[in-house]
């Protein structure tokens, strides 16, 4: 979806290098990017640059507009980290950057490149796709809710060690047989997921006092398989841990994407926990008629038709 959302931004305005990686709806970290710029492999320094700069940052951009670094800073895109230490080197002139979010959460973000900067029309042409695009985006995450046979065999996480410039300095035994499951190499290396990079960097934002969401992101792999990679700092550098998500973790992004409010996101939480209508009444302080109401409710979201069903995609299993 997002390749054909790109074909037609590429028809109507025109753009030379984008990056739209997915986020973590909660922490708004990003988990699976789409790109292509002509610094990939310079990826772990544009991704640390991205997360340092307050400019045009995706957590600070109002939803449904379109913000660009020449506007954003006055005509002097020198006041970007991103662009001083980067993209100035690439002949980027300017950056058309929209957040892609709704009340349920932070899905995605965009950053377009361009050698000329995007006019007014331009990025009004731009602010008309947000909230449709929104969400499909959300839509999307919701149909990769499903119930599964079996789970990674491992008996914890593994863990990523990366400088704090984000290169990677060593890892634990099973880390590399995990990776490969993870994200299928092309080269027969074992590749670092994208995501590790993001929650690293998010890490450094914490911590320069930038952005105050927790470095961690939930990451769907395929077939409704779902994985949780956190960012702590061990002394001088950086560990990164990769682990099945727990229920309660994979519970609350169900909820967020399928759009269910907030009554019936605590109610899905009872659920999980086997309590049956009357307990759950009793829980939520509601009559059971308001319980069966709620109910249906999630069902029809969710296109299920009883609660083990509901459950069997919510805790994929």
């Amino acid at each position: 979806m997002r390749l054909r959302v790109l074909g037609e931004i590429r028809r109507k305005v025109g753009f030379d290098a984008y990056a739209w990686p997915l986020t973590d709806p909660e922490t708004t970290v990003g988990t699976a990017p789409l790109a292509d710029v002509p610094c990939l492999p310079e990826l772990p320094r544009l991704i640390r640059l991205k997360y340092l700069t307050p400019v045009n940052r995706w957590t600070a951009l109002r939803p449904g507009t379109v913000t660009t670094l020449r506007a954003a800073t006055g005509g002097n895109p020198a006041r970007s980290l991103l662009w001083r230490e980067m993209l100035d080197g690439y002949g980027v002139a300017d950056v058309a950057s929209a957040v892609f979010a709704d009340r349920f959460g932070v899905w995605a973000f965009l950053d377009l490149w361009r050698s000329r900067p995007f006019t007014d029309p331009e990025t009004a042409t731009l602010t008309r796709i947000l909230e449709p695009v929104t969400t499909e985006l959300r839509r999307a995450q919701a149909e990769t809710f499903a119930a599964r046979d079996g789970q990674l065999a491992r008996p914890g996480p593994v863990v990523l060690l990366l400088s704090p410039d984000l290169a990677v300095l060593g890892h634990t035994p099973d880390t590399a047989e995990y990776l490969r499951v993870l994200v299928p190499p092309d080269d027969g290396r074992a590749p670092v997921p994208a995501g590790a990079y993001n929650v690293a960097a998010q890490l450094l934002a914490n911590e320069s006092g930038v952005d105050s969401h927790r470095p961690a992101a939930r990451v769907h792999l395929a077939d409704g398989r779902w994985v949780t990679l956190r960012a702590a700092r061990i002394v001088r550098d950086i560990a990164v841990t990769i682990e099945e998500s727990a229920p309660a973790e994979r519970v609350a992004l169900f909820g967020r994407a399928f759009g269910l409010s907030t009554r019936e996101r605590e109610l899905l939480g009872h659920l999980v926990h086997g309590s049956d209508t009357r307990d759950l009444a009793r829980r939520m302080f509601l009559s059971e008629h308001t319980v069966q109401d709620h109910l249906k409710s999630i069902f029809t979201k969710t296109a299920v038709r009883n609660r083990r069903t509901l459950l069997a995609r919510a805790l994929g299993g």
